[in-house]
């Protein structure tokens, strides 16, 4: 496994995204969710991105109970907090970075993946009823209290990174981004307030901070294994992206044919030739690829048994901006 530096931190260069364990996307049950991350563990990754609002807790908990036998020291868990939900049937989410919401919900988290402290813990989403000097104040003593041993920022702007930069040390960036979206402008159709390869990955080497790319498979469209329609029933999430569905999926399907065509000359998996050009970028951290099976983790770890080169994912490149995908 190649590994990436966080601070401190020698995270592998490929990280287990636990959304898909949450219960939220197709086919997924939480023994082989299990079997996954420890096929992960095996397979030399150690960087595990989780969220509360996945599966409303059920991501952590998960993730909890498969770690529960390893040695703490040797895993790195990121959180985040901000999207706390309701009590109640409905379990509405609300976006919450206040003091007092982040103090329980960090309580919460601990709980549910059974440790004391977490590696990483990132604001999921901007909070625009909350002065993020609050939320800054408010991580800065969970630093102290050895709850969380660093800071990150998620679908944050520049400007709002560096508000909580004076508040607090920021280790890393999450954001949208991969071979096919590289300055996307939405998510699901919530605007992004920042520009991945243009603004924030160039603001992450001017700071020492890491851009942790969230989807870099584009929720599974760079494993080349979509269809060009009927991909997901009603219990998907990824139903809801209106990039993977109806016209605006069609530009990209194509696109990934083209890939295809592209990685199969190179004798190299399609989702490896997506993994590498991340990882060959400086700036850029554990490649937060998700997985809820073991073979998708042994897919995704293998990345390092195949051969790219520079002219490689420069022609993927080339391809990609002929189709002027967002």
């Amino acid at each position: 496994m190649m590994f990436k530096q966080i601070k401190e931190m020698h995270a592998s260069a490929v990280g287990f995204g636990c959304w898909a364990i949450g219960g939220t996307w197709n086919n997924v049950a939480d023994d082989e969710s299990i079997r996954a991350i420890k096929t992960a563990i095996d397979t030399g990754i150690n960087f595990f991105d989780v969220a509360p609002v996945y599966g409303k807790g059920h991501a952590e908990s998960i993730l909890g109970r498969a770690l529960q036998s390893e040695q703490r020291e040797s895993v790195i868990i990121a959180t985040k907090c901000g999207l706390p939900w309701s009590q109640d049937e409905r379990k509405k989410t609300r976006k919450d970075l206040s003091k007092q919401s982040i103090f329980k919900e960090i309580d919460d988290s601990l709980m549910r993946l059974q440790t004391d402290y977490v590696d990483l813990y990132q604001v999921h989403w901007p909070d625009p009823n909350t002065p993020i000097c609050e939320t800054a104040e408010a991580l800065a003593e969970l630093k102290q209290q050895g709850k969380i041993r660093h800071v990150g920022v998620s679908n944050y702007s520049l400007d709002m990174s560096r508000e909580m930069m004076a508040g607090v040390e920021v280790a890393t960036f999450q954001g949208l981004y991969n071979l096919l979206e590289q300055n996307p402008d939405h998510y699901h159709n919530i605007p992004l307030q920042y520009r991945a390869r243009e603004e924030a990955l160039p603001f992450c080497q001017q700071h020492d901070m890491k851009y942790l790319p969230y989807s870099p498979l584009m929720q599974g469209l760079l494993t080349g294994t979509l269809n060009r329609s009927g991909n997901w029933d009603e219990n998907d999430d990824r139903r809801n992206n209106p990039k993977l569905n109806g016209e605006a999926f069609e530009p990209y399907f194509n696109c990934v044919e083209e890939l295809k065509v592209l990685a199969k000359e190179a004798n190299i998996p399609l989702a490896h030739l997506a993994i590498h050009w991340l990882v060959a970028q400086d700036e850029v951290g554990p490649v937060i690829a998700g997985a809820h099976t073991s073979q998708q983790v042994r897919d995704n770890a293998a990345f390092v048994q195949s051969a790219s080169s520079v002219e490689l994912l420069k022609r993927a490149e080339e391809i990609v901006a002929k189709w002027q995908l967002q």
